[in-house]
């Protein structure tokens, strides 16, 4: 089997991509109906309350840290899944009947984005930490990659799907179908062979421990400068619910159906740079950097289109860049992290992508609507560029990013290791454990 798919030769991870793919694809599935929900019904194409309902979606695993965590490093992984896999199923199940019985109000929509939110915290970080139970560190990155194709796979199928049964059946059905997709992933997480699972050892609980993620990162420069990437990307560039439906409905003029091809234009971008990092072994700063930068230029192009075709086909880069960032920078997480503090830190960097959100949407949202769209696409461009100027300083002071003559021609090249950073990893690692 290539490289790029040899995560899929593991019983157990095959079982658990099926189910997360049926899964997935409801969400997106119900992500692209809550924000047509709110814009072109509970209110008069308001980008402010789409930011709203995505902040609080998105606020909770910054205000639930470091409970959420500890959980992912302390409790049964498999079984905390279960439970936040069910909850997320029955928050579904609930707006789809309020929408069907038509009684559904836009404080009932910040009500359910608010649970899922909440559910969303704890399951995010176990789920991730979750996979290197089911395959080993050789083949972490590789799982990682997979698992962001899938995730974008169903983000370019659901937004589609989802176009057309809005406008075949309503909101209200499609929220259904989001709830029953949830019994796949329970049913995959039941499958898995339980004898097969890579065990790791508890971390002892002592005082402090809920707060030692936040001082391992603290002694990780290359750690402490991906949460600050994380931060002004996702805060400001990451509104993609707000971006392309804005766009679609006041730029463009566009339907349902026009919004859902649009999001799955950005979501094939997204899906080949999911492939394209499977076939990285270890995804570093460089890429970062360089991913960084470009979603900040083809962003800024993005905001320049005239027509929604040629907005379509910018929003496929637009989809690797960010795409080919979330997935370097997980992957650096997950393999340079402890396993005995791979729960906490990967909470602390779902809090960090995640809990910008109640400040950015809003944020962006008043751009939009205040100065419309374009603009607000202008903002994303700006954290981008921004967060390709951290790698930067990052890589002067770590990696001695540098000119080299390569006979006549000019390059930049940068260390192969950190220089003061693997001391201070096993150092921390040490006392964790």
């Amino acid at each position: 089997m290539s490289r790029t798919f040899s995560s899929l030769r593991i019983y157990n991870y095959r079982v658990w991509a099926g189910g997360a793919l049926v899964s997935n694809v409801g969400t997106w599935m119900q992500r692209v109906g809550q924000d047509w929900l709110v814009l072109t019904q509970l209110t008069d194409h308001s980008a402010t309350a789409v930011g709203m309902v995505m902040a609080l979606q998105f606020g909770p695993p910054l205000l639930l840290l470091p409970l959420t965590g500890w959980a992912a490093d302390h409790l049964d992984r498999r079984k905390l899944l279960l439970w936040t896999q069910a909850a997320a199923g029955l928050l579904a199940l609930g707006l789809g009947l309020v929408t069907l019985m038509g009684v559904v109000q836009l404080w009932h929509v910040y009500a359910f984005a608010f649970g899922l939110g909440c559910v969303t915290a704890f399951d995010a970080p176990a789920r991730q930490a979750f996979v290197s139970n089911i395959v080993s560190d050789d083949d972490l990155a590789n799982a990682v990659a997979l698992n962001s194709t899938s995730f974008n796979a169903a983000r370019m199928i659901g937004p589609a799907v989802a176009g057309l049964l809005i406008a075949a059946v309503g909101e209200g059905w499609l929220f259904m179908i989001n709830a029953a997709s949830y019994a796949a992933v329970l049913v995959s997480i039941g499958c898995l062979r339980a004898h097969e699972l890579h065990a790791e050892a508890t971390p002892e609980r002592t005082r402090g421990s809920m707060l030692a993620g936040f001082r391992y990162v603290w002694q990780r420069p290359d750690l402490v400068a991906v949460m600050v990437m994380l931060a002004l990307i996702s805060t400001f560039g990451f509104n993609f619910a707000i971006f392309v439906s804005t766009m679609s409905v006041t730029v463009f003029d566009g339907d349902a159906s026009q919004y859902g091809l649009l999001t799955s234009a950005m979501a094939l971008g997204t899906m080949s740079g999911a492939l394209l990092s499977a076939r990285r072994p270890m995804p570093g700063m460089v890429l970062m950097g360089v991913s960084a930068a470009a979603f900040g230029v083809a962003t800024a192009v993005a905001a320049v289109m005239p027509s929604p075709l040629s907005f379509a086909a910018v929003l496929v880069f637009v989809g690797l860049a960010a795409l080919t960032f979330m997935t370097a920078s997980t992957s650096m997480v997950q393999l340079t992290t402890e396993r005995a503090m791979r729960g906490r830190v990967l909470a602390l960097r779902i809090a960090v992508a995640m809990g910008g959100t109640p400040i950015g949407a809003p944020l962006v949202g008043w751009v939009a609507d205040r100065f419309g769209p374009r603009w607000a696409l202008g903002v994303g461009a700006l954290s981008g560029l921004a967060a390709a100027g951290v790698a930067v300083i990052y890589l002067v002071r770590h990696r001695r990013l540098r000119r080299d003559r390569d006979g006549s021609w000019w390059r930049l090249a940068v260390d192969a290791e950190p220089r003061d950073i693997e001391a201070v990893r096993v150092a921390a690692g040490e006392r964790v454990k």
